[in-house]
């Protein structure tokens, strides 16, 4: 592990004062990937308790997105997401901008060439852009770094994760972390082998600390999430390698929840407490640990249950409401529900759509975006599982519909290959 000192602190707590007036001024927004403390689960009451036949009230959908399966960062009435191949003559992949009210294209900015590696359904653009407000940052495929200014799109730096840390990914499907932004850090996973996960200045790009996992494998999919325990802040990961946790202040590994080899790890970790739940699909399962504050600000962590293969979950995510778990039997497009503390699956049933299921929550729904282009609004019951709306999402079925739901202000937006769609779902 390498440490180089960061600004004074005087700084750094006026950066998380601003950044906690920012947050509590746009209360609706959805700034990165599973919203603002990437859970997948929005705070809003209000909302349709079910669909009419054809659907809530479609209020505008824009096109010329491109390709990709990012999914949305909403804040300050803008959306940002990822996309490829906006054109016949023009292949590049740019980071974009759009007014929440209307879907109109305020900017867009080239972040560099297209992924194109593998099967067509595999290709093009993952990573959903994180923001303060102020910039916003995405991770291209390719592992290149970039921050825009939110109003213009103008870069304002980037960085090479392969080039400059020699960054590598656990699989060959390219970078599709979206960047956590903590005060003036900002933290992301080269997957290297002294770099495993990275602090960096979020105005410059300039290293802070690096820190390294014992058993490196690559960079996953996962996003980094924030747990306390004790006194002690966390930034917790899910790599190709496995869990982790890192002391914020300086970059130390406190501890290391080592997995199988596995084709790919994607799912965000879930936290509750001082537990932690982790997930990865191809069969692999689910596990829970608890996080113990130790001597000398450190932490060490006791196993609740290892991998169960029940509870395995590939790139749709999993959402936490209450004391159960709800996501997709690894991509089968069969939702689960399961107590969190011991694992047991309560129920397990075929939802209206088919393969792959990407979830989000709100209001004691669940918001299920099936691959094949069906949207479902079913109820948060662990006794049972209810659907209570569903529709196909204009413009589906072309490739499969992998991006992540997204719930901010009353409505739901949906990434649909080229389009957004944005929906009314307040009572």
């Amino acid at each position: 592990m390498t440490i180089h000192r960061d600004r004074g602190a005087t700084l750094a707590s006026m950066a998380i004062v601003l950044l906690g007036s920012v947050l509590a001024a746009s209360a609706t927004d959805w700034p990165t990937f599973r919203g603002p403390d990437r859970t997948g689960v929005s705070n809003e009451t209000g909302l349709l308790t079910e669909w009419p036949a054809d659907g809530p009230e479609l209020l505008w959908k824009t096109t010329g997105v491109g390709r990709g399966y990012s999914s949305l960062a909403i804040a300050d009435g803008r959306i940002f997401t990822l996309g490829d191949g906006l054109t016949e003559d023009d292949k590049d992949e740019y980071l974009m901008a759009f007014n929440q009210k209307d879907g109109r294209l305020l900017w867009k900015t080239k972040t560099g060439a297209p992924w194109v590696s593998g099967n067509a359904n595999w290709q093009s653009s993952r990573s959903t852009p994180s923001t303060d407000g102020k910039a916003v940052f995405v991770i291209s495929p390719h592992g290149v770094l970039v921050a825009c200014d939110v109003a213009s799109g103008s870069e304002i730096w980037r960085k090479d994760l392969k080039a400059e840390f020699k960054g590598k990914k656990g699989d060959g499907w390219g970078y599709s972390e979206s960047p956590l932004i903590d005060g003036d850090l900002l933290i992301c996973t080269p997957g290297a082998d002294d770099a495993t996960i990275v602090a960096l200045k979020k105005e410059t790009g300039e290293l802070v600390w690096k820190a390294a996992q014992p058993g490196n494998r690559g960079a996953g999919h996962a996003s980094i999430v924030i747990s306390h325990v004790g006194d002690v802040k966390l930034y917790v990961g899910l790599t190709a390698g496995g869990g982790i946790g890192i002391r914020s202040g300086d970059g130390e590994v406190l501890w290391n929840y080592p997995i199988d080899r596995t084709t790919a790890v994607c799912p965000t970790p879930i936290l509750k407490d001082d537990l932690v739940f982790f997930a990865a699909g191809y069969k692999r399962g689910g596990a829970l640990v608890r996080q113990k504050p130790a001597e000398d600000g450190k932490v060490t962590i006791e196993e609740v249950y290892p991998m169960k293969t029940a509870l395995a979950n590939k790139h749709g995510g999993i959402v936490r409401v209450g004391d159960f778990i709800y996501g997709d039997s690894d991509d089968q497009g069969i939702p689960y529900c399961a107590d969190l503390m011991t694992g047991e699956i309560k129920w397990k049933q075929r939802g209206s759509g088919k393969n792959s299921a990407s979830f989000a929550a709100a209001d004691g729904h669940l918001y299920i975006h099936f691959a094949n282009g069906m949207m479902v609004l079913a109820k948060a019951d662990p006794s049972e599982y209810k659907e209570v709306g569903s529709f196909r999402v204009p413009g589906s079925g072309e490739r499969p519909s992998w991006a992540h739901p997204v719930i901010s202000d009353g409505k739901l937006y949906l990434r649909e290959h080229d389009s957004i769609l944005c929906f009314n779902i307040r009572r």
